[in-house]
């Protein structure tokens, strides 16, 4: 289950913890949180020695921001390559495995069956959802629940 999210107060006072040289143990302690949230806050915005709590509250409010393109509206390359096997009359999931084994070294040419199905289903009224929609061999408009 998902914690509350951090404040930027919540922040403000892991950054004193760490300047005080409070372990995180400690530091979330005083915050009544776990220490691991503590320990993956930090790591994620720069580590004991660098961490900044208002750099991390702009981090953490950007990425909550909405709404966010599916990846293959973001990678054009990944979109055509999808689009092709679908065409192809490859299942999302059958191309899903195909991009893997076909671009082993580079992760941005990765997508799961789940990436594909979001971006036809979920995405309202796109080209893109239009175009990969027509290449599904159930033909589907909606997903079934």
């Amino acid at each position: 289950m998902r914690g509350v999210e951090l404040t930027l107060e919540d922040r403000e006072s892991i950054s004193r913890g760490l300047a005080e040289e409070l372990s995180h143990r400690a530091i979330g302690k005083q915050l009544g949180r776990s220490q691991s949230v503590i320990s993956r806050e930090v790591a994620r915005n720069g580590g004991d020695a660098d961490y900044r709590a208002a750099d991390a509250q702009r981090r953490a409010e950007e990425k909550r921001r909405r709404p966010k393109l599916f990846k293959l509206e973001r990678d054009r390359r990944l979109h055509d390559a999808v689009a092709e096997r679908l065409a192809a009359d490859y299942s999302p999931q059958q191309v899903a495995n195909r991009l893997a084994t076909e671009f082993p070294h580079d992760p941005e040419m990765r997508g799961s069956h789940e990436t594909i199905y979001q971006t036809l289903f979920v995405q309202a009224r796109s080209e893109l959802r239009t175009q990969l929609k027509l290449a599904l061999r159930s033909g589907r408009v909606e997903r079934r629940p």
